[in-house]
């Protein structure tokens, strides 16, 4: 006697149905990914990475160049490592500057894992 034969005669029609599609190995739904997710993805990876290319070409632009056209031609310009110097250079205090933004970034993302673990154990426990 087959496993679903007794699951028929217990259960119904319905829940045999249900242990043979668990049998065949799927509930009739393809787990392969199409084309179109990954065309997704593209879309939204490049939707996602626009905004750093775009610092970077306003980084290798001069001021000049920003200020009469603020929407930069689509290739970066030579002068990227040029204004990087400079600003490293400058008395701006760019390294303290930089290492306050890491110890906000870390410490933020520190406790926002922490506090989600706590609400998590908390909606477990509901």
């Amino acid at each position: 006697m087959h496993s679903t034969a007794a699951i028929e005669q217990f259960a119904g029609k319905g829940a045999a149905r249900a242990a043979r599609r668990r049998l065949k190995g799927g509930g009739g739904v393809d787990a392969r990914p199409r084309w179109w997710n990954y065309g997704l993805l593209a879309v939204i990876l490049a939707i996602s990475f626009f905004p750093l290319y775009y610092a970077l070409l306003l980084a290798s632009s001069d001021a000049g160049t920003i200020a009469r056209n603020p929407i930069p031609s689509l290739i970066p310009q030579g002068n990227l490592f040029s204004n990087i110097g400079e600003v490293i250079g400058s008395d701006i205090n760019f390294w303290a500057a930089m290492v306050n933004s890491i110890l906000v970034a870390t410490v933020t993302s520190i406790s926002v894992v922490f506090f989600a673990t706590l609400a998590g154990f908390a909606f477990s426990k509901l």
